[in-house]
């Protein structure tokens, strides 16, 4: 399924879990433990911010050691179109292309080539039309995540009117699972590696129970790349 030129969901028949960072990575020894502990490989898409930020490097190398998939998610976490006006455009086509090869040079101090990091998530998960056809125009594909759920609310604090508890995001997930007919197939399940001290209330201590829920569903994760190989 495509949005905006996106990739935003798979063949509907496999599962996908992709976690983004700039900021904080309070979540990621956490989050990479209990991936090991399930056997699951998922896909982290951080910025050249988070990249460079020495205080993250172990647990860059970390995920990188346990085969989950490291994507870029730009730079400088620019905010590439207007929320009230999609078609508005914040940023040049160059500045945008500069932006984003900048994450892939941060990314290389790892040993992530392009050609191994195929896939991008654009930063707030928010862009248009331009930004794919841009994006296609440097030989990297945009995806972004299956609507639906609430996942991409962790990061959300209690001060903010959008807040949404763990409970909540859990429960939104579940539903949607439940509810839908395809369920959760073929799903790009976003959550962030960490969400900043101001929210208490960390998401990722769910993980090990959603995980354990989908496999008893009968669900397979599987890192992006191979979720969407066939497209």
């Amino acid at each position: 399924t495509y949005d905006h030129g996106a990739i935003v969901r798979g063949d509907r028949s496999k599962k996908k879990v992709a976690f983004t960072g700039d900021t904080f990575a309070d979540g990621g020894e956490i989050i990479a433990n209990t991936l090991k502990a399930k056997h699951v490989n998922a896909s982290f898409f951080l910025t050249g911010n988070f990249y460079r930020n020495p205080a993250f490097e172990r647990v860059i190398r970390r995920l990188k050691s346990d085969d989950h998939y490291l994507g870029a998610h730009s730079d400088k976490h620019l905010l590439y179109c207007s929320w009230t006006d999609r078609d508005s455009l914040l940023v040049s086509k160059e500045e945008f292309s500069n932006d984003l090869l900048a994450n892939y040079s941060a990314m290389e101090r790892f040993g992530i080539k392009r050609k191994d990091a195929h896939y991008f998530i654009p930063p707030y998960e928010w862009y248009n039309d331009s930004i794919s056809k841009w994006t296609t125009q440097l030989d990297i594909q945009l995806i972004n995540f299956s609507p639906g759920t609430r996942s991409t609310a962790d990061y959300t604090t209690p001060d903010l009117k959008n807040y949404r508890s763990s409970e909540t995001i859990y429960n939104s997930i579940i539903n949607y699972e439940k509810t839908k007919p395809a369920g959760l197939n073929g799903f790009i399940l976003l959550m962030h590696i960490g969400a900043g001290p101001d929210r208490t209330d960390k998401f990722y201590k769910r993980m090990p129970e959603l995980i354990k829920y989908l496999k008893l569903k009968g669900y397979h994760f599987q890192t992006v790349d191979q979720l969407l190989k066939a497209e």
